[in-house]
């Protein structure tokens, strides 16, 4: 058991505890001894619950002998993103002002995993107030990419990538509104799916700060895994209608599109002159490509919908960084609105002071590119596209963030260009699953996204498991072994 629990599926192991096979204790105790031998340099694990953990685990022992009915996900320990409130432990989202904070009720998610039986029992690193693609803070200092320690596992949820990287846990709980669920999981080599938006209730999660009701347009909470079947199954447990809509709205997502590789119809856009991508993901690419098609599936490598990557990501920023607005002072803003300069961080101070009149017309342009895509999709399932022009970067906490640059393909590039390639599924509303396709020279993760039509989440899910059989699944980090 100890050589194997690690390494199993959140399915298997609620399957065998119902069985008897393994206690919850015994598997609690488990990712807890391996994360105090193994995450030291790592540093994904940063805040413990484990009085109430062990206090839950042996109620779920209690309960499966007892013959009780059990949830899908019972006695299953897991850890959980620092930016999601969690009854009775510390909950920071990296922010020295609320590194005492304990909240009195469970964000959203938490408690619905709760609800099926998952017992959290830790919470994992992310940067301040989930708002950079790499994971540090002043609470709780840097997480290192356990491929590379000299490289960041990704942002915002990139303890959450990491602990699943170094078999710390079976299942997380991330936050996807600029990429944090799909570039720790492309970074790290672990699965992660951005759900549909709205589709799973994100109440309680930092940001915004504690007892705020709104959620941030964009903003997404949703699984990492090892395997599809266990993204499929915690998006089951999380999504349905939110605090508003409860009374009255259901929700009853569509079956996948197709079963097998011959039936579906797939689409890939692995490169663009807009923002090339590296030697290396091409090549990724290319191969998962080759790996479709000769196992009897068909690609289309030519099919675009009709929209720029370009023009996808200026409206995606225009409204990402108005999203995040929300923490700014007036004043502030207001002096980022005077910024004239044609660079990066000019255009993001721009956009994140923009005036109401200007997401107006950004909104607009946003529901013109998801209709472009509803075109699209009515002659293909599915589209495979990087995730980043990329693999894993080197640490880089200078500031301000967005005048950083960035080494792609030996070329230095804007920090921006990082996004590019998140901004299509983010900016149409649509469901985006990674999954591990391959590794650089240099033996970093690359991942390959794959994007849906909107509500379609099984369909993207279905072929990540697809072509998760293909690629090998989820490598492991030296440093797990």
């Amino acid at each position: 058991m100890s050589d194997e629990l690690h390494w199993m599926s959140a399915s298997d192991l609620a399957s065998s505890i119902r069985a008897g096979e393994i206690s919850s204790v015994e598997a609690l105790d488990h990712f807890v001894e391996r994360i105090k031998e193994l995450d030291g340099p790592v540093n994904s694990v940063i805040q413990w619950d484990l009085a109430r953990a062990g206090a839950a685990a042996i109620a779920a022992d209690q309960a499966v002998a007892d013959g009780d009915e059990l949830g899908p996900l019972h006695g299953v320990p897991m850890t959980i993103k620092d930016s999601f409130q969690t009854e009775g432990c510390i909950t920071t989202s990296g922010s020295p002002d609320l590194a005492d904070f304990v909240p009195t009720e469970d964000a959203w998610p938490v408690a619905r995993l709760r609800e099926a039986g998952a017992i959290p029992f830790a919470k994992t690193n992310l940067p301040l107030f989930a708002d950079d693609i790499q994971s540090f803070n002043e609470v709780y200092g840097t997480t290192n990419n356990p491929h590379n320690l000299d490289h960041t596992p990704g942002g915002s949820s990139g303890g959450s990538a990491a602990a699943l990287a170094m078999g710390f846990t079976p299942l997380e709980l991330g936050s996807d509104i600029g990429g944090s669920i799909r570039v720790p999981a492309h970074y790290c080599g672990v699965m992660g799916h951005k759900p549909s938006f709205e589709i799973v209730p994100a109440h309680g999660q930092i940001p915004g700060l504690p007892g705020t009701l709104s959620q941030a347009d964009l903003a997404v909470a949703g699984p990492l895994a090892r395997t599809a079947g266990d993204l499929e199954l915690a998006l089951d447990v999380m999504a349905g209608p939110d605090r508003w809509a409860s009374p009255a709205w259901r929700l009853d997502l569509p079956a996948s599109r197709a079963d097998s590789l011959p039936e579906f119809r797939i689409a890939a856009w692995v490169d663009d002159p807009d923002c090339p991508v590296d030697a290396d993901t091409k090549r990724v690419l290319d191969e998962t490509v080759a790996a479709i098609v000769a196992a009897g599936g068909s690609v289309d490598t030519g099919a675009r919908p009709d929209f720029t990557l370009a023009k996808s990501f200026n409206v995606f920023g225009d409204l990402l960084f108005a999203a995040l607005s929300g923490g700014h002072p007036r004043d502030k803003l207001d002096h980022m609105a005077t910024d004239t300069s044609e660079t990066p961080l000019g255009w993001v101070k721009r956009s994140t002071a923009a005036r109401h009149r200007d997401w107006l017309s950004d909104h607009e342009r946003r529901l013109q590119i998801r209709e472009r895509w509803a075109e699209f999709f009515g002659d293909f399932d599915a589209i495979l596209m990087p995730v980043q022009a990329r693999p894993a970067i080197l640490h880089d906490h200078s500031t301000p963030q967005f005048a950083r640059t960035v080494d792609i393909g030996g070329v230095e590039r804007p920090y921006l260009d990082l996004w590019p390639w998140i901004a299509p599924a983010g900016v149409g509303y649509l469901p985006a699953t990674v999954v591990p396709a391959g590794m650089s020279a240099d033996g970093l993760p690359i991942g390959v996204q794959i994007v849906g039509p909107f509500l379609h989440d099984r369909t993207t899910l279905r072929l990540a498991d697809l072509i998760a059989d293909l690629r090998g699944g989820c490598p492991r980090p030296a440093l797990a072994t």
